[in-house]
């Protein structure tokens, strides 16, 4: 069960321990609970490219109470105001979309924090806050307790990643294969030789950094090769597209038997 007012995930992190990640993006808290309940690391809710919103987040977080996943959100963009929400609902984990400029960067970091850090609204009445009971204890521990990690999808965003890694305040960088693929002009093909080298870039340059990397990876040989090659945090699967990959397995199997 997470603790109260602690990030397991950064404490593994800082132990030198890798982290095993899946995405829930399906909207469900039913879906959510099952990874949850398979023992994931982390679970990361995507509001950027799902139906997710802000009551069917709070649904989640709540599945996953009574198991150890720690909650992550990505961010449907770079806007304080619904990262504050999200902060508010409880994550303890947060991952911003293409990430460009340093600038950018700065808005991020400063959405997540309290002042005099950042710009992130105070309330004690909510969830993250535990409704008022005891919520000095959040309010003392959420700057060192929120994870940030900034996506680099672009060229631009590749153009500033120095600049960017050089920043404090924020966490780690994961690259968007198929926007950095598609922002080089290869759509949605992030097998491309161009784009698979632009993703080697960002990543070398990452783990050389003080930064944590995190990777995505559609199932676990994917996501094993990207534990080897040094990522910190990798994803193996996906709520939608792990289901989707083995119903069509299994239909290919019931056609192949000529049934």
């Amino acid at each position: 069960m997470i603790k109260k007012n602690c990030n397991d995930v950064k404490e593994k992190l800082q132990a030198g321990k890798q982290v095993l990640a899946a995405w829930a993006q399906a909207a469900s808290n039913i879906t959510t609970e099952v990874l949850a309940d398979a023992g994931m690391d982390v679970i990361v809710i995507d509001m950027e490219h799902s139906p997710v919103d802000l009551p069917t987040l709070v649904t989640q977080f709540q599945a996953m109470n009574g198991y150890p996943a720690v909650p992550f959100v990505r961010a449907p963009w770079n806007d304080f105001v619904t990262i504050k929400r999200i902060l508010d609902a409880g994550a303890y984990g947060i991952i911003v979309p293409n990430v460009e400029t340093v600038e950018e960067a700065k808005a991020a970091i400063a959405a997540v924090r309290y002042p005099l850090t950042g710009i992130r609204g105070v309330a004690g009445s909510t969830r993250a806050a535990h409704y008022g009971n005891d919520t000095l204890s959040y309010f003392t521990k959420a700057n060192d307790l929120v994870m940030l990690f900034l996506m680099i999808e672009s060229p631009k965003g590749m153009e500033n990643l120095d600049e960017i890694l050089n920043l404090d305040g924020f966490d780690g960088i994961m690259v968007g294969p198929v926007d950095l693929a598609t922002n080089l002009g290869f759509l949605g093909n992030a097998q491309a030789p161009e784009a698979k080298a632009a993703l080697a870039e960002v990543e070398a340059k990452t783990l050389a950094s003080d930064k944590y990397l995190m990777a995505l990876g559609a199932d676990w040989d994917a996501a094993e090769k990207k534990l080897q090659q040094g990522v910190h945090i990798v994803t193996c699967m996906s709520d939608t597209l792990s289901l989707g990959a083995l119903a069509r397995s299994n239909v290919k199997k019931f056609k192949e038997a000529g049934f």
